[in-house]
């Protein structure tokens, strides 16, 4: 994928905040009582009210065990329930707004009112996100860094929640969508522009026998890609279920950094350091 101009990272890091800033809202207006199923259209209204164009996909919201994706077998659990919010409970908001073509896929974790076990994840969660950063400067495949990431979840002793997820995926590519068809409109969660897009990414890295996926496995065996990829690993203990998810460039000459240090989970690790 060719490089981005520092124009278009800006871009992209303004779509991240919008998505984030929405989250936050979202979660500030949460209570005992909401549904998940409440809570994901609020989400999806608070992005339209940013200038939202578009979706990657469709608003997430998992509540209680389902933050950790406890007993998930198809994709369909994935989809909003009427599972309600009660004191202690924990959550995950997820959304992915496109805006001119500029995408953000973001993952929001919290708790209403207060859980020791979330705390606890919540210490574990941000010694990934260095730990990530490090192995892909270092020229680590995406296998060995999907395996560095699963060995210090066990050694925390939680749970890796990320292999839930369809093809077991911590993170995919991010492009600017390039795609026609109806904006707004999804089918199976994903926007039509978005399948649109994947598609032509597939065939495009299939040629290369790589992926725009990031998972274990043999075909994973190849370092990241220059370009922007989005990285959700997701931790899981007693019930509870936590992640983070945000953008991470990688440059043509090797190197990689997070689009952005001034998001909510980091704002949170460094008030508590």
């Amino acid at each position: 994928m060719a490089a981005f101009t520092e124009q278009d990272l800006d871009r992209f890091r303004e779509v991240q905040q919008i998505a984030y800033g929405c989250a936050a809202r979202t979660a500030e207006w949460l209570a005992p009582g909401v549904t998940e199923r409440q809570a994901a259209t609020h989400l999806r209204l608070e992005l339209g009210k940013a200038g939202v164009q578009d979706l990657f996909h469709v608003p997430f919201a998992w509540f209680g065990d389902r933050s950790a994706f406890a007993g998930f077998r198809i994709p369909l659990q994935f989809f909003p329930t009427t599972r309600a919010l009660t004191e202690g409970m924990p959550y995950v908001l997820d959304c992915a707004p496109i805006i001119d073509g500029y995408t953000a896929d973001i993952g929001y974790g919290g708790v209403l009112g207060h859980s020791d076990v979330w705390d606890r994840l919540d210490r574990d969660l941000s010694t990934l996100r260095p730990l990530i950063l490090e192995h892909v400067r270092r020229g680590a495949t995406l296998d060995e860094v999907y395996r560095a990431v699963d060995a210090e979840i066990a050694r925390q002793g939680n749970k890796n929640r990320h292999k839930v997820y369809p093809g077991r995926v911590i993170g995919h590519q991010v492009t600017r969508q390039h795609a026609i068809g109806p904006k707004g409109r999804s089918v199976f969660g994903f926007g039509i522009r978005t399948i649109q897009t994947l598609g032509r990414e597939f065939l495009a890295d299939a040629v290369k026998r790589r992926s725009p996926l990031w998972a274990d496995g043999r075909m994973y065996g190849f370092p990241a890609t220059p370009g922007l990829w989005a990285v959700e690993p997701h931790l899981g203990r007693d019930g509870v279920g936590l992640k983070f998810e945000e953008l991470l460039v990688v440059t043509d000459d090797g190197d990689a950094y997070w689009l952005d240090d001034d998001v909510p989970h980091m704002r949170r690790w460094n008030a508590a350091a």
